[in-house]
């Protein structure tokens, strides 16, 4: 269809040439016709040459252990099929099929170095108990696995050779446009190199793949086998690592998706280095800043990434960021979105000092942070039981079950919400933590603008506009103020019984 739509249209451009021609010079001559421009490059023959050996395909054997102890069928001596049932039902060990399985898998790859590191995706090989490198000019190699990132979905291989392999350099994917040109190789279906040509549609694609997900998206044809391989630009310099497609079909639709090399080449280097990743870590934890949330901090604009939280042990646990902070740029990249500021956190090197800025109180000011290492950090994040939120409301729960425990006294409903003193009472009802200081939210109607944001009985009101309450008359009165000044919404930090903590928004009726 697409070549029809070509040849249509090139018929219709040369039409109106001639009609041009016939009638210049006349006294209704028509207006000079732009150059029709070429519908895309003549041929990319001379640089899919050059690059195909380069490109390989990488095979992996897994052994499947089968718990199946169903009675292998019974056939006929001398039938016919007894073959077949006995390959199949017992395979090589003879015993049946608990002995297990051997699953197989093709994929994609790309020779990074002439020594033989090999780029690939971490799930082309993951779970592997053999992976097989097989080159373009029919030769074979087994590798070894030097270092997986699953947070990229990216893997490292190394195969012996006994000659210098054919390699491909990384380009710079930053420089890359949407509309320009793009070349795909890879092993679609277990086919072997094949070629396919597209333009790349976007940039910055999220598809919730990962937490540092950037995407280049192709309409270059990339179906299952092409995991792994790259996705070069016009001078035959790797720009992407084709990695998932979105298709009701399982092949290509014209939507592919590829790692940046602006985020793998890094990754590969740490992983060849140290056999590890070794990324940036700046030990908050963070929510998006919505128009609620800008509006009532006073920000002229929805952007950045609103502090929710502080890692106990992490980098800026010395007071240099606080919770109600909105870090707007960090190492002179500008954080636009929640999502930018984890991205190029991890990509910074590990002890770097860097500026952080951030707004604070309606100011905006600068600290320098000296960076940990998110590895060591991850441990500390995780045994403080709480999770970075990645939405601006998320529901922590509903209330334990109170069994024959007396309730708090009920409080004035507050904006959907009952209030209520943080006393020892109240804390041994909703098992609520030591550590947790502030109001206790002690019921919520249902349908009110309290349970719209996913407050629920036993979670506890830290802040109101940033400022600390320590009881329910001082969260009366700084709503009532807020009503008084005709503000539509009232921010509020809420930290549930283990003390996690989140910024919400509650609509002001």
């Amino acid at each position: 269809m697409a070549l029809k739509t070509r040849s249509s249209a090139a018929h219709a451009a040369l039409a109106l040439a001639v009609s041009f021609s016939l009638t210049a010079g006349g006294p209704f001559a028509a207006p000079a016709v732009a150059q029709v421009q070429p519908a895309g490059p003549a041929s990319v023959a001379d640089l899919a040459e050059g690059l195909l050996d380069a490109v390989v395909n990488i095979s992996t054997s897994q052994n499947v252990k089968s718990d199946d102890k169903a009675p292998v069928p019974q056939v006929p001596e001398g039938s016919p099929f007894q073959d077949f049932f006995d390959e199949f039902f017992k395979g090589d060990g003879g015993e049946g099929s608990n002995q297990g399985q051997t699953v197989n898998s093709l994929g994609s790859g790309f020779v990074i170095d002439p020594s033989g590191f090999i780029a690939t995706n971490n799930h082309v090989i993951e779970g592997a108990d053999d992976i097989e490198v097989n080159f373009a000019n029919g030769s074979k190699l087994k590798a070894k696995l030097v270092g997986t990132d699953p947070k990229t979905d990216l893997a490292l291989l190394k195969v012996e050779p006994k000659a210098p392999l054919k390699a491909v350099p990384f380009g710079d994917s930053r420089t890359m446009r949407i509309g320009d040109w793009v070349m795909a190789i890879g092993n679609p279906f277990g086919l072997g190199g094949s070629v396919t040509v597209g333009i790349i549609s976007a940039r910055g694609r999220n598809i919730n793949a990962g937490p540092y997900d950037n995407f280049i998206q192709t309409d270059a044809a990339i179906n299952r086998g092409n995991s792994g391989g790259p996705l070069f630009n016009m001078k035959g310099e790797v720009i992407g690592i084709n990695t998932a497609i979105i298709s009701p079909s399982g092949g290509s639709i014209g939507i592919g998706f590829s790692v940046p090399t602006e985020l793998a080449q890094n990754i590969f280097t740490q992983l060849r280095e140290f056999g590890e990743t070794r990324r940036g870590w700046l030990g908050v934890r963070i929510q998006p800043v919505t128009d609620d949330i800008s509006e009532s901090l006073g920000m002229t604009e929805a952007k950045g990434a609103l502090v929710a939280g502080i890692i106990k042990g992490g980098p800026v646990d010395n007071g240099s960021i606080e919770t109600g902070d909105v870090i707007i740029r960090f190492d002179g990249k500008d954080v636009d979105e929640m999502r930018d500021l984890p991205r190029v956190v991890a990509e910074s090197p590990v002890g770097k000092a860097v500026d952080v800025v951030l707004l604070r109180d309606g100011k905006e000011m600068t600290v320098k942070v000296t960076l940990g290492r998110l590895e060591d950090g991850e441990e500390q994040a995780n045994a403080e039981d709480a999770a970075t939120p990645d939405e601006g409301t998320k529901e922590e729960g509903t209330a334990p079950d109170t069994g024959a425990q007396a309730e708090p006294e009920k409080a004035d409903l507050v904006l959907g919400m009952g209030i209520g003193d943080l006393d020892e009472d109240a804390r041994k009802t909703f098992s609520i933590d030591e550590s947790v200081k502030g109001v206790v939210i002690t019921e919520v109607t249902p349908d009110s603008a309290a349970a719209e944001r996913g407050i629920v009985p036993g979670d506890v009101i830290v802040e109101i506009g940033q400022e600390a309450v320590t009881t329910a008359d001082e969260v009366k009165t700084r709503i009532t103020k807020l009503k008084s000044e005709d503000r539509r919404n009232v921010l509020m930090m809420i930290a549930n019984r283990t003390g996690a903590l989140r910024y919400i928004t509650v609509r002001i009726d």
